[in-house]
């Protein structure tokens, strides 16, 4: 069975705080973004987490490095006060992000294109059609 691991970082991004969703399933990071308004609480994040979880929209997948090792608990704790300082998201993350914005932005402009190409067959018919009850007696 493979280990699937989930990190939600938040940071205060002005003017709103953001949470940074990092999951690393079979060695590869996928990561989503989700803005929250005011600053949540911790029993706000954890019910927004177990409602919502599943609805997150995560980046394509990145390659990613996996450390399994037992750590002390000290250090742990170290590293978790370092990340409580250190403020923003790691590179990997950011990568991962920006491929996600790419790919909607990809989305988005295929389907304005698609509607312009049928807006502009519409009026085509349109004139077609006027043009054609113009006629209808010649």
């Amino acid at each position: 069975m493979d280990k699937v691991s989930c990190r939600l970082s938040v940071f205060f991004e002005e003017p709103f705080w953001i949470g940074v969703f990092e999951r690393i399933s079979e060695g590869r990071l996928s990561v989503c973004k989700v803005t929250f308004g005011a600053e949540p609480k911790d029993y706000e994040m954890a019910d927004f987490v177990l409602k919502n979880y599943y609805w997150l929209r995560f980046s394509p997948a990145v390659a990613a490095d996996v450390k399994e090792a037992v750590r002390n608990p000290k250090r742990m704790q170290r590293e978790v006060q370092k990340q409580v300082q250190n403020t923003g998201i790691g590179t990997k993350s950011q990568q991962a992000l920006k491929l996600q914005q790419e790919q909607w932005k990809t989305e988005r402009k295929t389907a304005g294109r698609e509607r312009r190409e049928a807006e502009k067959q519409r009026r085509f018919e349109l004139k077609q059609q006027k043009k054609k009850e113009k006629h209808r007696g010649r």
